[in-house]
């Protein structure tokens, strides 16, 4: 009997020879698996951090935060008339009183006959006081309160070329023509025609529309 045989054991039990059997160990594949998976991993957030210290450094990080999703929806211009076009009276619907801040006599009574041919209405008609009598270098002064600025002193001045327009303290609607030393005439019609319809259009106003995405 062999020394390897333990007691009691023999027959087909018996161990013959003088080596011990050789055991191997199992194979641990299922932990390399999860090793190369970790490796992998690892890898890949090392990647991704240094991708976005790049982008920090090089300021394309807030290029991109700052474009949004929507980056390439096209944001275009188009004309399109202004919600409501000044309103600007109507010549039948302005009081203008005319004076003569000039040395020539009967200018004043003159160039009103001419304004209300033209539809507008006339008040007071005569000499300008000392305040501007022969003071006034221009073709003319327009006076007003200061909400005539841009309603009926535009109107009146479509009728006098180089006229000055200035805002007074008065409370009435009605406007003041004083003609000055370098009047000659009142605009020819056709002009004062013109320049009246340019008054009445609506000017186009530039409204932004987003392109859907």
């Amino acid at each position: 009997m062999s020394m390897l045989t333990p007691p009691g054991m023999g027959g087909k039990y018996r161990i013959t020879g003088d080596k011990y059997p050789r055991m191997r160990r199992p194979r641990r594949r299922g932990r390399l698996v999860v090793a190369l998976v970790a490796s992998v991993a690892a890898l890949g957030l090392v990647g991704w951090g240094t991708l976005q210290l790049i982008g920090i450094f090089t300021g394309n990080d807030e290029k991109a935060s700052a474009a949004g999703p929507k980056a390439d929806c096209a944001t275009k211009a188009s004309p399109s008339a202004s919600a409501s076009a000044s309103a600007y009276p109507k010549p039948s619907q302005i009081i203008v009183n005319v004076f003569n801040a000039t040395p020539r006599a009967g200018l004043a009574k003159e160039t009103a006959d001419v304004l209300k041919k033209r539809g507008f209405k006339i008040g007071d008609v005569g000499n300008a006081t000392k305040e501007f009598d022969k003071k006034v270098k221009g073709a003319g002064l327009l006076l007003g309160r200061t909400s005539a600025m841009s309603t009926s002193l535009e109107v009146l001045g479509t009728q006098v070329a180089g006229a000055e327009a200035r805002a007074d303290g008065r409370k009435g609607a009605d406007v003041d023509l004083i003609i000055g030393t370098g009047f000659k005439s009142l605009a020819k019609k056709a002009d004062a025609d013109k320049a009246l319809a340019a008054l009445g259009k609506p000017q186009p106003a530039p409204t932004s529309s987003k392109k859907s995405c």
